[in-house]
């Protein structure tokens, strides 16, 4: 018997997309655009994305420079990072706003590495509910008389092996981020 492990594939592939998303709002000594993702802006009486109301470039390694398409959203934007708790520093000028991101102190690294390192535990909980899920189900397959023993171990084996191989690429992610973080 072949057993569909399709949706086990699909799920790890979506945790780590999950966690890279996750680790962009985490603030490095780089400028990067994504880390802005999460903040909201109150126009037109909506909450937006900075990305719905202006364009984002990257300046120099510590600086971005917003530009929004309309100028009477420049408070609303500096509001929004502002109050966003990122630790950047906002100023406008004519041409829109520059966030400039200041060096990290070893205590906001510190901050910032345990909040990654949460991130990547809750990660790893989602790949064990779904190797719970998969484990469950083969128990039940065999009990239904569709497959042995033997087949039972195999399929288990391969779990495994397609978990470490998932959990490998989580523990490469984080190591990543914290490097980053770290410089």
């Amino acid at each position: 018997m072949v057993y569909n492990f399709a949706p086990l594939k699909q799920a790890l592939k979506e945790t780590e997309e999950w966690l890279k998303r996750e680790f962009t709002t985490i603030r490095t000594g780089r400028a990067t655009p994504a880390i802005l993702d999460g903040v909201k802006v109150e126009a037109y009486g909506n909450p937006m994305t900075i990305t719905q109301v202006a364009s984002i470039a990257v300046e120099d390694p510590r600086t971005l420079r917003i530009t929004p398409w309309d100028m009477s959203l420049v408070k609303a934007v500096e509001k929004g990072i502002t109050t966003s708790d990122l630790g950047l520093s906002v100023s406008v000028d004519d041409k829109g706003l520059r966030v400039s991101f200041p060096e990290l102190t070893s205590d906001r690294r510190a901050g910032f590495i345990k909040v990654a390192k949460q991130k990547l535990e809750d990660a790893r909980i989602t790949l064990r509910g779904e190797r719970e899920k998969v484990l469950k189900d083969i128990d039940k397959k065999e009990k239904e008389g569709g497959m042995g023993e033997d087949e039972k171990f195999r399929l288990k084996t391969e779990l495994q092996k397609m978990l470490d191989d998932a959990g490998k690429v989580l523990e490469e992610t984080f190591n990543k981020k914290e490097k980053e973080i770290s410089e």
